[in-house]
């Protein structure tokens, strides 16, 4: 699957009052049609020493994969969950924007597994996480308290 700037149009129009919107999560499709998703490293995402908070690095990683999948199984009627992420932190980021973009490695039927790695300004890799959604049959349902 190749996305392309309608699939980040349509990426974007998740974000309205949800965490993405909140952190300033923009889409993006990159020259070799895969999703990314950018994220300012500012007093919303830094940790006490001012350093891009491993969480918010995270926040990131499931945003772009979890919409990556849901791009790919909505047309069809079916929705993804996150079930597991990891990430390893290899370099601090201090400021700017940080980009994170997400390679498949397996979709299937019922699973979507995807690498995720995260870059700063400099293009300098400062994260690799991997998620794992489920594809489940039909929309998920909000609960209800």
């Amino acid at each position: 699957m190749r996305f392309t700037a309608a699939h980040a149009e349509t990426a974007d129009s998740f974000r309205a009052g949800t965490l993405s919107e909140h952190l300033d999560i923009r889409f993006s499709a990159d020259a070799e049609g895969r999703l990314t998703a950018s994220m300012p490293v500012d007093e919303r995402t830094v940790q006490p020493m001012g350093q891009l908070h491993g969480g918010a690095t995270v926040a990131l990683a499931e945003t772009l994969g979890s919409v990556a999948s849901a791009l790919l199984v909505l047309p069809e009627g079916r929705q993804v969950v996150g079930v597991e992420v990891n990430a390893n932190h290899l370099k601090a980021v201090r400021g700017g924007r940080v980009t994170a973009t997400a390679e498949p490695l397996h979709i299937g039927r019922t699973t979507h597994v995807w690498d995720v790695r995260v870059r700063n300004a400099a293009n300098e890799l400062c994260a690799v996480c991997r998620l794992t959604n489920v594809v489940l049959l039909g929309p998920v349902a909000p609960t209800t308290p």
